[in-house]
Formats: C-alpha cells, sequence, structure tokens
C-alpha cells in the first residue's frame, strides 16, 4: 500500500467518523487500528511512526479522564469563567422563562424530523367552531368598521355589551371559573376573523386575552384574589388592563422606574402592611375603560417588612412585583386616552403615593420581585397568538380581496391582475398569506402544548413583517381604490395599523436583534446553558464532559455542513419521499450548517456577540426562516398534499431557502474575524450559494391562482368576515365577484363588442339591448351582464364625503344621501 492511498484511506476514515458523530473512544481504536496496520504493512516508516505517534498518544490520553480534567479543562474552565458574560437577574429569568420545542431541532444540526410530523394540530372542539361561527359572527355584524374608527372613535355599546355578555374577554379562563376555556388555537382564530372586520373590535378582544389579570390570575393568583375578581373578568363586570410601559420603559421593561415601596399604611380604616406606589404608564390598552389594572413596579422593603422569605440578594430590592388595583383606587388617574392609529382604548395611567395592601400583589407577598418571569411567560403566550392572529387577518383579507379585485377591475381593456408587474405584488400576497396561515396553526397549537418563548418570538417578528409585506403590496394593486378612505375601503385602517403589530409585545428591531438567536441559542443548544450552569455553579466535572461533548458535536456539524453542501443535499435524509423531501434535505443541510456557524461565532467572539447585533440577527434569521420552512411544510402535508396546494408551498419554501442564504452571506460578509468567516462560509456553501428569489413563471402561478373562485381561495381565506352584505367594504366586492363568475363569459363578448365600437347607444342598458338584438347576448346573458356591471361599477368607486361632514358634522350627511350621491355619480359616469 503506498503511503498516498494510506493517507487518503486515513483521511477517509476519519471524515467519516466525523460525518456520524463517533465518540472520542471510536476514533481512539480507529486510529491505532490504523497506526498499527500502515506500521505492519511496512506504509510507515520510523520518521512516520514517530509523527504519527505523538498525535495518536495524545488522542489516548484525551480518554483518560482524570488526567483531561487536571491537565486541559481545568485551565479553559478557568478561562470560559472570565469571559462568561454577566447576566443580570432578570436576563436569566428571561432565558429560563419558557419551554424549549421545535426550535431546538433547528439547532442540533440533524433535525428528528419525526418531532414535526407526529405533532398534532389543536383542532377546534364543537363548542369553538360554533362560536367562531355564530357568536363571532353577530359581533362582527354589530360593527361598521368605517363609523367606528372615523366617526365615533369607539365600538357602539351594542358591541360592547355583546362582548360582554358572551365573555369574549373570558376565553382564556378555565371553564371551571365561569370562563369560556378555549384553547389557543381557537382564541387565535376568533382574533383573526375579528380583525377581518375591524382592528379596533380585534385589539379589544385580544388584549384581556393575552397580557392581561386573567391570565396572571390564572396561573399565579391566590384563591381568594381568584374569588374577587375572576368572576366579574367572566361576565364583563371587570374590564382589565396592565400596565407595564411608560415614558422611559418601552422595550426595556426591565428599566422601569416606577416604584413601590413596603411600609405601613391606611387602608379602609386599618393599619396594614402595604406597598406605597408612584408610577406613570404609557401605551396601555384599554386603560380608559379599564375597572382593574394589574400593575408592575420595582419593589423595595428598605425596613426588611416582609421577612426573609422574600428577599433577592440585594437586602432592599426585591425586583419588579405585579399587583392587581382596582382602576378607582384612591390616587390613580385613569381615563384619558392615546390615539395609535386605531380607535381601540389606549392610554396611560398616573399614581402618586397610592398605597395599597400588599395581599394584592398577584400570587400575595410570597411572588414579591418574582414579577418579571410572570410576564416574560405570559408575554410568550401573547405573541403566540394576538399579534400572528393579526398578520393572518391582514394577509387573508388582502389574498381574498385583491384577487377579486385583480379579476373584477380592468385597464387598457385587460384585467389588472393580468398584468406581469400587478402579478409580481399579488403573487407575493399569495405565498406570503399561505406562510402566515401555516405559521398560525402551528405556533398556536404550540402554545396548547407548552409555552415555546424562541418560537412566538420567531413569529412575532416574521408574521407581522409579512403583514407589512402583504398590506403593502394590496395598497399597491388597490392604488387610487386603496388610498381614499370610506366604508368602501377594506384595507386602509389595516395598513395604518401596521405600525401597532410591529411595536407591540417587543418591538421588532428588539425581537430581531437581541430575542430569536440571543435567547434561542442559549436555550436551544444542546451544550451551551448547561456550560454556562456548569461554569456558575463552579462544577468541573460537568463542564469537562459538556466541553468534549460539545467539541465533538462542533466537528460533526461542521463535516455534516461541508458534506451536504457538497452533495447538494443528495445525503441528507427526509423524513418521507415527495415534493416536500428536496425541501426536507435542504433543511437538515442548513440546521447542520447554523449549527456550526454558531459554535465557531460563540467561541470565537465570547461575550462580545452580545453586541454583535446585526450579525446575531442573521443567524437569528436562518433559525426563524428554519422554523417557517418547517410549517409550511407540516401544513402541506397535514391538508392532504394537495396538487392544487403544492406551488403555494413551493412559493413559501423557495422564499425561506433564499432568505436563508440571503442571512448567510450577509453574516459571513460581515464577520470581524475574515479567516474564521472564509472556514463558515466553506462549510455551509462550499459550491457557491446559488439560491435565487422565487422564480417569475412560480410567482404567476400563484398570482393566477389567486384571483379563481376555488376551494383553495376558501381555505386560505377561511377566517375573512364576509357576510356583511353587499353594502359592506369586503361583501361589496364578495358580491360583484360572485357574480362574475357567473356573468364572466358573456361580459367578455360585451365588453369586446364596446371596445370595438360595435355596439351603439351611449349608456350600458341601450348597448345592452342592441347586443341582444344582434343575437351577440340572450336575455338572460344580458341581464347577467347588467347585473355584474352595476356591480363591477360600485366596488370600483371610492368615498366622497362633504366639507362638513369631514369636518367632523357627522349628521350633515346622513347614510342615505350619501348613497344618493353615489348612484347618481356611478349613473352618470356609467354613461360613456
Amino acid at each position: 500500500m503506498s503511503l498516498v492511498a494510506a493517507i487518503a484511506g486515513v483521511i477517509a476514515v476519519a471524515w467519516a467518523l466525523a460525518y456520524v458523530g463517533a465518540p472520542l473512544w471510536v476514533w481512539t481504536v480507529g486510529a491505532a487500528a490504523a497506526y498499527a496496520a500502515g506500521v505492519a504493512a511496512g506504509s510507515i516508516g520510523l520518521i512516520g511512526a514517530i509523527a504519527l505517534g505523538v498525535p495518536l498518544a495524545l488522542l489516548a490520553f484525551l480518554n483518560i479522564v482524570p488526567l483531561r480534567r487536571s491537565l486541559i479543562t481545568r485551565p479553559v474552565f478557568g478561562v470560559f469563567k472570565k469571559v462568561l458574560p454577566e447576566m443580570s437577574s432578570t436576563e436569566r429569568e428571561a432565558l429560563e422563562a419558557g419551554d424549549v420545542w421545535l426550535e431546538a431541532e433547528m439547532f442540533r444540526g440533524r433535525p428528528d424530523w419525526s418531532k414535526l410530523l407526529s405533532f398534532r394540530y389543536t383542532r377546534l372542539t364543537r363548542e369553538e367552531q360554533s362560536f367562531l361561527d355564530n357568536e363571532v359572527e353577530e359581533l362582527c355584524k354589530l360593527v361598521d368598521d368605517w363609523k367606528l374608527e372615523f366617526e365615533d372613535r369607539d365600538l357602539p355599546a351594542a358591541a360592547w355589551q355583546y362582548l360582554r355578555s358572551h365573555r369574549f374577554f373570558a376565553m382564556l379562563i378555565k371553564k371551571e371559573y365561569g370562563g369560556l376555556g378555549f384553547s389557543a388555537a381557537a382564541q387565535s382564530a376568533v382574533v383573526t376573523k375579528l380583525a377581518t372586520k375591524s382592528i379596533t373590535l380585534a385589539v379589544t378582544v385580544m388584549v384581556p386575552n393575552s397580557l392581561g389579570p386573567g391570565e396572571l390570575l390564572m396561573h399565579y393568583g391566590t384563591d381568594a384574589q381568584k374569588q374577587q375578581w375572576l368572576p366579574g373578568l367572566v361576565n364583563g363586570t371587570e374590564l382589565p388592563c396592565f400596565g407595564l410601559t411608560g415614558p422611559e420603559v418601552g422595550s426595556d421593561a426591565t428599566a422601569m422606574p416606577d416604584s413601590g415601596v413596603v411600609c405601613y399604611g391606611e387602608h379602609e380604616g386599618s393599619r396594614v402592611l402595604g406597598i406605597k406606589l408612584n408610577f406613570s404608564k404609557r401605551y396601555i390598552t384599554l386603560a380608559p375603560v379599564a375597572t382593574v389594572v394589574g400593575l408592575a413596579f420595582n419593589l423595595r422593603d428598605p425596613q426588611g417588612l416582609l421577612g426573609d422569605a422574600t428577599r433577592s440578594a440585594t437586602p432592599t430590592d426585591l425586583g419588579i412585583t405585579c399587583a392587581l388595583v382596582p382602576a378607582r383606587h384612591a390616587g390613580i388617574h385613569i381615563g384619558r386616552r392615546h390615539y395609535p392609529g386605531a380607535a381601540f382604548m389606549n392610554g396611560p395611567i398616573f399614581g402618586k403615593d397610592v398605597f395599597i395592601p400588599v395581599e394584592w400583589i398577584i400570587g400575595g407577598p410570597k411572588n414579591a420581585g418574582k414579577g418579571w418571569r410572570m410576564l416574560v411567560e405570559c408575554l410568550s403566550a401573547g405573541r403566540g397568538i394576538s399579534l400572528p392572529a393579526l398578520a393572518t387577518a391582514g394577509g387573508q383579507a388582502a389574498y381574498r380581496m385583491v384577487g377579486a379585485y385583480g379579476r373584477i377591475r380592468r385597464q387598457f381593456r385587460m384585467a389588472v391582475g393580468k398584468f406581469e408587474g400587478v402579478q409580481e405584488a399579488t403573487g407575493r400576497i399569495a405565498g406570503n398569506t399561505y406562510t402566515l396561515e401555516a405559521m398560525r396553526i402551528l405556533t398556536a397549537s404550540a402554545v396548547d402544548h407548552c409555552a415555546p418563548s424562541v418560537v412566538t418570538a420567531i413569529a412575532k417578528y416574521h408574521m407581522t413583517e409579512l403583514l407589512r409585506k402583504v398590506v403593502t403590496d394590496a395598497m399597491d394593486v388597490l392604488s387610487g381604490r386603496g388610498i381614499q378612505q370610506g366604508p368602501r375601503n377594506p384595507l386602509s385602517t389595516a395598513y395604518k395599523t401596521v405600525p401597532i403589530a410591529i411595536t407591540v409585545e417587543g418591538a421588532n428591531i428588539l425581537t430581531r436583534n437581541l430575542m430569536i438567536f440571543g435567547q434561542g441559542a442559549i436555550r436551544c443548544h444542546e451544550y451551551v446553558f448547561p456550560e454556562m450552569e456548569a461554569a456558575r455553579d463552579n462544577d468541573l466535572v460537568a463542564f469537562d464532559k459538556l466541553l468534549f461533548g460539545h467539541i465533538g458535536f462542533s466537528i460533526n456539524r461542521g463535516v455534516r455542513a461541508l458534506t451536504l453542501g457538497l452533495s447538494g443535499s443528495a445525503l441528507a435524509k427526509s423524513p418521507m419521499p415527495g415534493a416536500m423531501a428536496p425541501y426536507f434535505k435542504q433543511f437538515e443541510r442548513f440546521s447542520a450548517a447554523l449549527a456550526f456557524s454558531s459554535d465557531v461565532t460563540m467561541g470565537v467572539l465570547g461575550g462580545e456577540l452580545k453586541r454583535k447585533e446585526r450579525l446575531s440577527a442573521r443567524l437569528g434569521d436562518v433559525l426563524s426562516q428554519l422554523y417557517i420552512g418547517c410549517a409550511v411544510m407540516k401544513f402541506y402535508i397535514d391538508n392532504g398534499q394537495k396538487p392544487e396546494e403544492l406551488d403555494h408551498a413551493r412559493w413559501a419554501l423557495d422564499q425561506c431557502l433564499f432568505e436563508i442564504g440571503k442571512a448567510f452571506d450577509g453574516f459571513f460578509d460581515n464577520f470581524p474575524v475574515r479567516i474564521v468567516a472564509r472556514v463558515m462560509r466553506l462549510a455551509a456553501f462550499p459550491l457557491g450559494n446559488h439560491y435565487k428569489p422565487v422564480s417569475d413563471a412560480l410567482n404567476a402561478r400563484l398570482a393566477d391562482q389567486i384571483m379563481e373562485d376555488s376551494e383553495l381561495r376558501d381555505r386560505l381565506s377561511h377566517l375573512v368576515f364576509v357576510n356583511g352584505g353587499k353594502d359592506e367594504a369586503t361583501g361589496r366586492i364578495e358580491h360583484a365577484f360572485k357574480l362574475l363568475q357567473k356573468a364572466e363569459a358573456p361580459y367578455l363578448k360585451y365588453f369586446k363588442a364596446v371596445a370595438k365600437g360595435e355596439l351603439a347607444g351611449h349608456d350600458t342598458d341601450s348597448r345592452l339591448a342592441e347586443a341582444v338584438a344582434r343575437g351577440l347576448l340572450n336575455p338572460e346573458e344580458s341581464r347577467l351582464v347588467a347585473e355584474y356591471d352595476a356591480a363591477r361599477y360600485d366596488v370600483i368607486l371610492t368615498d366622497d364625503f362633504s366639507a362638513e361632514y369631514v369636518a367632523g358634522h357627522y349628521a350633515a350627511e346622513p347614510e342615505s344621501r350619501r348613497a344618493e350621491i353615489l348612484e347618481f355619480t356611478g349613473n352618470r359616469a356609467r354613461v360613456a
């Protein structure tokens, strides 16, 4: 055997061992066997034997754990503890809050796809489906969104009463307390449907069922607190809000200056142990109408009146605490309003020297200082339900309305939805709506099974960003029809309120740059958080085992990423055959690349990575797109892998792969240690980054499908409220679109004849009469064309108002007069 052949054989065996992730002892035995065989065969001479014997001896040494621990691990342990970044108690609580779920598989480099495929969506119960089909429908009918937003700036009294009497504010409260006890999936569906009718209506419902006193009481309240407050929250006599953010406290809630000091004071005629509060809260939804306020504040106990049991490391500062306070309690100022671009109730709360008993702390005095963990856990669930629901509502409404409008509206003698430039936007609307629905169902179902903190952060950020893109594309297609506000416009409120979804429950800039990868890399990684815990516990034995396991893990993921990249992902495994198989393989490849790049980055940059927000954000984008891809594949598979749905799934998955490639490119291009960046790029893209945006041909197919009256259209927009009648914004377009299905063939014959000047007459009626007389249309076709043409024109009209009405004198132009003007201008305009 030649030396070259021997070396090649050794490299091949080593590569195979690294690829499969063989343990250290297998490496040692394999290396010893190869060494012995080489010496015996004479392929390794004396010098070679000495040269190769040294690394073999070192490899053998690494298997002697006590020696390895003393001579190698102990010095590394000391350095690791010195460079370990500082972690405040609030950061630690945020990190530990919630559960690790599917996102951990994306960090493993070898995803266990059975966890995705065996996971079961939460299916709505009969009670939940009935509520969606009946109570939610009736509530939507009680709201005129234009009147609500422009005239009244509030929900009508009938809607408020309906919300209370039908327990819309108690969806998450368990049935044993009188609540509806709905699943997260059901709450998501309810909020989505309400949002397609009115953003204000949806926000009013979602806030008490998200971060609010109800959820905090359910999880942490004392029995007495539950008995006191839950009945009122269920029947609507109590309306809750939660005071967290303020002028100095936006995304950084831990920096809140709102304070509470433990002291004795007067309450209901008795001297009791309590808390003196000073606070200034802003941006609090439902505050102007709330009857009970959840308050977060920093609690101090300078005299030690609560006793040692509640003390933190700092003697007097107990930390963030949550209490439940009646809104009309002495010293609280509440009722004024902000106006955040929509009419939902939102406003400030002030309090100076407000004294409350310590029993008002949620969970009682034992929970003093534990408020931040409580808030983080509840925020995590809210991010998985409320904001994804709003985003999906925007997608479904745009899919249904813009698709129909693209087929109804004609310019240059052609449906606008057939223009390639328009299709670029409508194809994106279709693909992004498919993605949104897939993410909504998977994430809400996950919340029903656990509290996945990283996944909900991914959903909140990416779904609200997709909402921004979808609504912008929709407004581009509607054009002048979209910018004129009024009762005919189905999307203007959504367009105005996109920044709300982007901003609340963790601003998107913060979520992307600090949370997704910052929390995900530590919580989801198999070794990182345990290593940090071992360092803090000064546990050398545990650290040694973790360190060498981590080294093997990194080598394996790097070799796997490189091998899968060289093979074009052909060597990766798919859990199933068919259209999704190539995507499963691609995502496994990038899971390995993410695991390797993350390990190298944390090893090279250490605590400095915490300040390299743009780098961590890009790795977070890779993690996010892997999760989004999982959601899409799951959605397509669980929907029965319908052929008509495949193009939508492929669009979404191709987009994920392109975004992964773009994120990796940005990461490698900007990594500060260039030689390390080249190594990571080689592992991820050994043959170059060949991932392209979605093709024009695929995008065009989606743009064509979005204009079809199909089962797929109904499925992807199934939560849109469409039963408001033909005089309501959505109902008007629905009515015309349904008529078009019957009238399109004769209408196109009529339209072409008019365009060619073949029909005499100056209005629709006379032209249709001639078309019948000439045998171009029969009487029934003429009737259909006339009915559709009137509905078509009604769709493309925009609202106009008198100067008095716009100035706020709403009685100056009653609905009947506005309808008369529109009908007059419509008839005049159609005489052409």
